[in-house]
C-alpha cells in the first residue's frame, strides 16, 4: 500500500473527487479526516454523504472522522489539523479539494458570489496549507500536500469567470509553496481534473447533448470518475513521488490537448 500508517486531511471530502480521494488514501493504508460544509443555512447539520464516507473508510480497515466547518474560515483548518493530531498523532498529508462552482454570467455578476467563490476556493485553499504545513514542519518529518486545480486553470469558461482564475490561483499557490516548503521536506503539487462526473458539473455530464459533445472532445472517449482524480492524488502523496514537487499533472482524459 501507498500510504500505509500514513495521516491524512481531505477537505471537501464528503461528496464527489473528495470522497474519491478519502477513499483511496485509505484503501492505500491511510487514516483520514474530513472536512465538509452542510451550508450557511444548516451551519453544523450532518452529512449523509459525510456518514457515509467515513463508513466506507472503515469498511477498509481504517479510521475516519469527519469534520463539518466552511473552509473560508482559517479557525476551520485550524480545527481539522488539531482533529488529526488528537486522533492520530499527527499530520503527514493534506489533500485540498474544497471547491465550488455556481455557474453564473460574467456581466451580471453579484459581487457577493465572486467574493463567496474566492473565498472558498483560493482562501480556503491557502487556509488549509498553511495550517497542515506548519504542523508538518513542526513534526520535522516532512509531509505531502497535493491541491485539486482544475482544467479550468488553463482554459476560460464563459459561464466560469469567477471559478477559473480561483483555479489558476490554487495552481499558483502549489507553485509558490512548492519553494516555501522544500527546505522542510514537504512536497506541494496540484491536479488538474478535466471533465469528471461529480455533483459539481452534472448539468455537463447528464445533458445528452453536451454530454454526447464532451465525449467526443475527450480523446480516451468517456467522462472521468472521481476514482480517477483520487488514484493520481494517492500517487503525488506517497514516496512514489519522492521527487516531485510543484507539479501539477492533467487528469482530463486528454481533453486539453485536443484542439481539432
Amino acid at each position: 500500500m501507498l500510504l500505509e500508517g500514513k495521516r491524512a486531511i481531505v477537505t471537501g471530502g464528503s461528496r464527489g473527487i473528495g470522497r474519491g480521494i478519502a477513499v483511496e488514501f485509505a484503501r492505500q493504508g491511510a487514516d483520514v479526516v474530513i472536512n465538509y460544509f452542510g451550508g450557511a443555512d444548516i451551519a453544523f447539520a450532518r452529512d449523509s454523504a459525510a456518514d457515509e464516507t467515513v463508513a466506507e473508510i472503515e469498511a477498509l480497515g481504517r479510521k475516519a472522522i469527519a469534520i463539518e466547518g466552511n473552509i473560508a474560515e482559517p479557525a476551520v483548518s485550524a480545527e481539522l489539523v488539531r482533529v488529526a493530531v488528537d486522533a492520530f498523532g499527527g499530520v503527514d498529508i493534506l489533500a485540498s479539494n474544497a471547491g465550488i462552482c455556481p455557474f453564473h454570467t460574467f456581466l451580471d455578476m453579484p459581487p457577493d458570489l465572486l467574493r463567496h467563490v474566492v473565498d472558498v476556493n483560493l482562501n480556503g485553499a491557502f487556509f488549509a496549507v498553511q495550517a497542515a504545513a506548519n504542523r508538518m514542519k513542526d513534526q520535522g518529518s516532512g509531509g505531502a500536500i497535493v491541491a485539486t486545480s482544475s482544467i479550468s486553470a488553463l482554459v476560460g469558461g464563459a459561464m466560469q469567470s469567477h471559478y477559473t482564475p480561483t483555479k489558476a490561483g490554487v495552481h499558483s499557490l502549489m507553485q509558490s509553496v512548492a519553494i516555501a516548503l522544500g527546505p522542510y521536506g514537504i512536497r506541494c503539487n496540484s491536479v488538474m481534473p478535466g471533465a469528471i462526473a461529480t455533483d459539481i458539473n452534472k448539468d455537463d455530464w447528464s445533458d445528452p447533448q453536451k454530454r454526447a459533445y464532451l465525449d467526443k472532445r475527450i480523446p480516451l472517449g468517456r467522462f472521468g470518475e472521481a476514482s480517477d482524480v483520487a488514484k493520481v492524488v494517492a500517487f503525488l502523496a506517497s514516496d512514489m513521488a519522492s521527487y516531485v514537487t510543484g507539479a501539477a499533472l492533467l487528469v482530463d482524459g486528454g481533453l486539453y490537448v485536443n484542439l481539432q
